[in-house]
């Protein structure tokens, strides 16, 4: 891949991304507030469905606005603030548009560019826009396979989202 990744493949993962958020997110909404309110265990980085789903918005949210030089506050993200799933759906919808507007244009310059901000703890840091990116898809792998196991624990196994199943979804290969 080089020193910078192509446009076109952090396109396809973005898409991935995207998909594979909404497929876990329609399961928890399938089970009601009720259940995504209800805490599933303590070995989990969040205690609830909601609040995991809260957190891979949150996280998708304060890296966007990062990446645009508008570095939200160190220590005020937005995922506690969210009341319900239906609130939470409406923020996710509007910032997977304002996510694809971005992804979409980005050119391999772009991704090259240098990006400054802080993170959580106040800490200021200097990276090419690239490896952020991928990070934020990444984050947000290891956060859905925990909110697959949280769906297991709730309501049974929820449907698969390996990259491999997305591509074959989408080549006629697998049945939906």
């Amino acid at each position: 891949m080089g020193s910078v990744a192509s446009a076109e493949l952090i396109r396809g993962l973005y898409d991935y991304h995207w998909w594979a958020n909404r497929r876990l997110f329609d399961v928890a909404a399938g089970l009601g507030e009720e259940v995504a309110a209800r805490e599933v265990g303590k070995q989990f980085s969040f205690l609830t469905l909601r609040r995991m789903l809260a957190h891979i918005y949150e996280t998708d949210w304060a890296w966007l606005q990062r990446w645009i030089g508008a570095s939200p506050s160190p220590t005020k993200l937005p995922g506690d603030e969210i009341p319900s799933l239906g609130v939470l759906r409406e923020r996710w919808d509007a910032l997977e548009r304002e996510q694809r507007a971005f992804i979409q244009g980005l050119t391999v310059a772009d991704l090259a560019r240098v990006v400054t901000y802080r993170n959580t703890a106040g800490r200021e840091f200097r990276l090419a826009l690239w490896p952020l990116v991928q990070h934020v898809a990444n984050h947000a792998t290891h956060h859905r396979s925990e909110l697959a196991t949280m769906l297991t624990v709730s309501s049974g196994s929820p449907p698969p989202t390996d990259l491999v199943v997305y591509h074959l979804l989408r080549t006629g290969q697998m049945a939906p």
